[in-house]
């Protein structure tokens, strides 16, 4: 598949799901060969962790970070696949901005794939890290 199909497919997939939807994620950037993808995910008052402060909650983040895991790693393969196993360290609270998550693939073997993520806020300070573990078997 081309880049540019690859980059169609990805951006409509990353439409359907209504989770996804509802975090109203866009696709940025997009490397199949490399293994990179650079997903936004805006700032909504549905995420925040209290009323009181515009603070996003960890759980937001940590699916901002899952996802963009699953689809770097979908960029070399050519479709989805389902998470093992996800560690997030959050650095520093993100606040009243959107997010970028930029995931690279790590390594992609026959059964199992890893791939590390950065997610920053829009003045470019990271706010967290992650690593994902996905089966390579699509679905």
């Amino acid at each position: 598949m081309t880049e540019a199909g690859l980059r169609a497919k990805l951006a409509e997939h990353l439409k359907e799901p209504p989770f996804h939807e509802f975090l109203d994620l866009e696709l940025v950037d997009l490397d199949g060969e490399a293994g990179t993808v650079t997903l936004r995910m805006p700032f909504r008052r549905e995420f925040q962790r209290s009323s009181k402060h515009k603070q996003i909650h960890g759980g937001v983040i940590a699916a901002l970070i899952d996802i963009a895991g699953d689809y770097a790693l979908a960029s070399k393969l050519g479709g989805g696949v389902p998470t093992i196993d996800l560690r997030v360290d959050y650095l520093r609270p993100a606040e009243d901005s959107a997010l970028l998550a930029t995931a690279r693939v790590v390594r992609h073997g026959r059964t199992v794939g890893i791939v590390d993520i950065e997610v920053s806020d829009e003045s470019g300070r990271l706010v967290a890290v992650g690593r994902g573990c996905y089966s390579t078997k699509l679905g």
